[in-house]
């Protein structure tokens, strides 16, 4: 019996097991487990969203063991704390509830195939108070603490008599989920007045991003954060470029200007790393962002068995840049790693993997979508907004879908998804 283990079950890894399920259940001599730390997967770029109120768990969540009960393979809810990579064996963390009680022990698992796909987490670059005053966004946990805490602060100033008038987010890193929760933000605190906070509405929210850099979605061509930014100065949002944030105070953050830019809620969303655990256990390469190096066929350096997708991997191409950790590079990643997996197992020659740009969208929920589309989706790069952008937006979440249920159920969840938006809340209130 051939075991195969996929750490991670995010966009790439969930992706991954999907496809490797069927192969496992025509094949009675190969066995798979997804191994996470929580029990349900959100997408990624959908984390802001979440945040913000539009979308919650529920909906769009996918139950892992669920899951793994409808394509036949294993989850085992734990964290990731060791590889005995010469034995070939895993160790998880024991499992406690919120009360502290055991729930698991500690467990060890063995392979003949791991797979990581542990994603990433946001970089403070070590700034002083980032840790104790800034809410971050890598986790559905993360999203909905955020999102219960702009509750209270959107109660607070609905209250007559309020000595708080406005609420005040700041948000640094002008990448894809900052501008775009800006922008969900800005539209929630108008939803809000529907919902019982009548007084509450945009014009009482003030919205600060703050950049480093020289421009606002740096990763981006120029003429995309343009009209990104545009969009978003036009519905109040103050933008500020290069301005450095040296410390977070409970306050609002101070920038290398001595600054104080106030806020009662304070995002960072100013770059990603690798978990700190991929240094630690100190059996990998690894970049300056502790993504895992690997060979051309995705394996990590110097061990055969095992591949690396996702945020926490390491490719770096021909002209010296490495992958972007964006949702189209995991999907990428997982279908190469599926080839491959297979081919290991039945002795084939592995296939080296080619990062192919299909261009990039940034969603400002109902005020605009902008992007660039290239590669194969156009025979050069394209700008696109308003409604054909949108569409593109939303068909790479159908994508996802496809790939990690099957058609006939991705079209039976989108349909539910179309009929619980049009009779459901338009905020999510808990």
């Amino acid at each position: 019996m051939k075991r195969i283990v996929v750490v991670g079950g995010g966009a790439g890894g969930l992706e991954l097991v999907a496809q490797l399920s069927r192969y496992c259940r025509k094949h009675a001599d190969v066995e798979m487990i997804l191994v996470d730390k929580v029990r349900t997967h959100v997408w990624k770029p959908l984390l802001h969203e979440v945040a913000a109120g539009i979308i919650d768990k529920n909906s769009d969540g996918v139950d892992y063991r669920i899951h793994a009960s409808r394509l036949k393979y294993e989850f085992q809810q734990g964290t990731l704390k060791g590889i005995d990579e010469p034995n070939k064996s895993i160790a998880l963390d024991a499992l406690y509830d919120e009360e502290g009680e055991l729930i698991l022990p500690e467990r060890n698992i063995e392979y003949d195939i791991l797979v990581l796909a542990i994603g990433s987490v946001s970089n403070d670059f070590g700034t002083p108070g980032v840790k104790d005053h800034s809410y971050f966004l890598d986790s559905l946990g993360q999203a909905e603490r955020f999102h219960r805490a702009l509750l209270n602060q959107m109660l607070r100033v609905n209250q007559p008599n309020t000595q708080q008038s406005t609420l005040r987010v700041s948000i640094v890193g002008a990448g894809a989920t900052g501008t775009e929760l800006a922008a969900q933000l800005h539209h929630v605190a108008n939803l809000s007045r529907a919902y019982g906070m009548p007084a509450m509405s945009a014009q009482r929210l003030e919205i600060s991003i703050i950049e480093a850099g020289p421009r606002m979605l740096p990763a981006l061509p120029e003429r995309i954060a343009n009209a990104a930014k545009n969009a978003l100065q036009k519905i109040g949002v103050k933008i500020y470029e290069n301005t450095k944030v040296i410390r977070a105070e409970k306050n609002g953050f101070v920038t290398a200007d001595d600054e104080l830019i106030e806020a009662d809620l304070m995002v960072w969303a100013a770059g990603v790393k690798a978990a700190n655990l991929i240094k630690e256990l100190d059996i990998f390469e690894t970049n300056r962002a502790q993504q895992v190096l690997v060979d051309p066929q995705l394996r990590a350096k110097g061990l055969q068995n095992i591949y690396v997708l996702g945020d926490c991997c390491a490719f770096q191409q021909e002209d010296g840049t490495w992958v972007p950790p964006r949702a189209q590079s995991a999907h990428q990643m997982a279908s190469i790693v599926y080839k491959n997996v297979v081919n290991q197992l039945q002795g084939k020659e592995l296939e080296d993997y080619k990062y192919s740009d299909y261009g990039s969208l940034v969603h400002l929920s109902k005020y605009s979508t902008v992007g660039s589309l290239m590669g194969n989706l156009s025979s050069s790069s394209m700008f696109v907004e308003g409604k054909l952008a949108r569409l593109v937006y939303t068909s790479l979440y159908s994508m996802h879908q496809f790939s990690v249920h099957g058609w006939l159920k991705a079209v039976l969840i989108m349909l539910s998804r179309r009929v619980s938006k049009f009779v459901g809340p338009k905020l999510k209130l808990h």
